[in-house]
């Protein structure tokens, strides 16, 4: 295997098992910062061997034996390891026997165990999405600085911040049981979104999506289904990543370009995961009214599943959940969403209209997505100069490769067709 191409498969790796690798080091050493260190150590051991030895069969567990490794020495010289380690049955390379039942939880999930770590109450809401972001799924700083359409040395100093104040509280590395749990559900149901919309959508790269992320978000939430069975917007939420999740094999073509919802074969999206995602649904609906925004969410994603065409998708019923979803939300991406309902149920005049209230968000201003529905909706009018301009405005707006090469498409169309 050539450099390159074992440069890419270790970023793959990365992209996957870096929140197990960090979650599990966590446990180990008990700090943050120390895990996310010993966990880049491994992976630059890694680019240094794989090239020669070729990538393992399994490179998470290369990396998380790399990475043990490193740890316990760096416990043994700061003194750290305990009566309890040194009485530990010793294996043939120094290493614990027993050293993966020593680091087993009660949850039986690392990369869970660190999201509820990074969403202490200790730190502010937006300090424990930022930092859970960071360490789950390995997405960088700008990605995350994206997902919140916030500068970039913003979201870098609140990260730092979040370390140093788990630090210096000295934050027990452990499970909160009952209402501590609950108490931390809503900046994680947020999380675990966000992660999932950079796995369905990515931000920048090469890749419309990465689905790796998808899967790993949905683990989550399933997982954290069964830890909080009663809470109805864990339901939501799930039922929300299920009927999206559906759509995947839909939504690019045989060379990986994107395909939107107007276009996409649904005899492709997946009936199981529909199914999952109206059963989740559901049972959100049996434990509360009125919705939460996640179940709100999965409705509309719900009224696209049971249409056989969007000609066919009940538009109407769609614009008055976004209607509950803006009371709940007050956010000007679901206003921007709105606006694409209702012009689908009432015309491209009416969502027009709206969306060109929306140019005035100033979190919107440099947002690609703003432009294309706009150029949407103008070329659904035949003003088709107008959207040429707005398509190619949103292609220089995004970071997606893949994205930027849907909406210059669009743009060259942009003519009358007879």
């Amino acid at each position: 295997m050539g450099d390159t191409p074992t440069r890419e498969a270790i970023a793959t790796v990365w992209r996957i098992e870096s929140a197990r690798l960090i979650g599990g080091l966590v446990r180990l050493v008990q700090d943050v910062d120390t895990a996310e260190e010993l966990a880049q150590e491994a992976l630059l051991r890694a680019l240094e061997a794989w090239p020669e030895s070729g990538v393992p069969h399994n490179p998470g567990a290369w990396l998380m034996a790399t990475a043990k490794h490193r740890a316990l020495d760096l416990l043994r010289r700061r003194g750290m390891l305990d009566r309890k380690h040194a009485e530990i049955e010793r294996g043939p390379q120094g290493v614990p026997a027993d050293l993966d039942a020593v680091l087993d939880d009660a949850v039986g999930d690392d990369v869970l165990r660190l999201m509820l770590v990074a969403c202490h109450p200790v730190l502010s809401r937006d300090a424990r999405v930022a930092l859970t972001l960071r360490l789950l799924g390995g997405l960088a700083t700008a990605e995350i600085a994206r997902a919140f359409l916030q500068p970039e040395t913003t979201v870098a100093q609140r990260i730092v911040r979040a370390k140093r104040t788990l630090a210096e509280a000295h934050v027990p590395f452990d499970v909160p049981q009952g209402e501590a749990l609950h108490g931390r559900i809503e900046s994680i149901l947020e999380v675990i979104y966000l992660v999932f919309n950079e796995g369905y959508t990515a931000t920048a790269g090469t890749d419309w999506m990465r689905p790796a992320l998808c899967d790993e978000a949905l683990r989550l939430g399933r997982i954290l289904a069964g830890l909080a069975p009663h809470d109805p917007e864990v339901h939501g939420l799930v039922a929300l990543m299920e009927l999206q999740a559906s759509r995947q094999r839909a939504r690019t073509g045989p060379t990986g370009e994107p395909i939107t919802l107007a276009d996409q074969n649904r005899a492709r999206w997946d009936p199981v995961l529909i199914r999952r995602g109206l059963a989740a649904l559901a049972r959100a609906d049996q434990l509360a009214a009125p919705r939460g925004p996640y179940a709100l969410q999965a409705a509309i994603a719900a009224c696209h599943a049971r249409a056989a065409t969007i000609d066919a998708t009940d538009w109407p019923r769609i614009v008055a959940i976004y209607d509950a979803l803006v009371e709940v939300t007050q956010s000007p991406i679901v206003e921007l969403n709105r606006a694409v309902a209702v012009g689908m149920a009432f015309g491209p005049e009416e969502g027009l209209e709206l969306c060109e209230k929306l140019a005035e968000e100033p979190a919107l201003r440099n947002y690609p997505h703003l432009e294309s529905v706009r150029g949407d909706l103008l070329y659904k009018l035949r003003r088709f100069e107008a959207a040429r301009i707005a398509f190619e405005r949103a292609a220089e707006l995004t970071e997606n490769l893949r994205e930027r090469d849907l909406w210059l498409g669009r743009a060259r169309n942009c003519e009358p067709q007879n």
